[in-house]
């Protein structure tokens, strides 16, 4: 599937999750219910995925970050349940894409109205 296509489908199954559960629960529920929503979706997903941290060539953690998802090995889901999205959460979301060598994030933030207000996506 295509990338595009594919974060499509991400965010599709987000707006359904967030539907049917609304704003304000803890990060892990709509983690565990998008595992779920994408795998009836027939997409490979990977959650709780560990991404150490390399530094000059040398491996100084091996789990120095985790990734909420791991979607098709391509694209990275952050998932926020917050107010609002702080600068610090993007800067997170390029990291992560950066180490562990993906073209494209998802920040998707759970605790809004509407949940399109809460989509960012970060490209690396």
């Amino acid at each position: 599937m295509e990338i595009n296509q594919l974060s499509y489908e991400v965010i599709k199954a987000a707006m359904t999750v967030h539907r049917e559960l609304g704003p304000g629960l803890l990060e892990s529920v709509y983690q565990a219910c998008m595992k779920i929503e994408l795998e009836r979706m027939n997409i490979r997903v990977k959650p709780e995925v560990a991404l150490p941290v390399v530094y000059r060539g040398e491996e100084i953690h091996q789990e120095g970050f985790r990734l909420d998802l791991l979607v098709e090995e391509t694209i990275i889901v952050e998932l926020k349940s917050v107010e609002k999205i702080q600068p610090v959460h993007k800067k997170q979301l390029l990291t992560y894409l950066r180490l562990a060598k993906k073209p494209l994030g998802l920040l998707i933030n759970f605790n809004e109205v509407v949940l399109k207000d809460g989509v960012t996506r970060i490209i690396n």
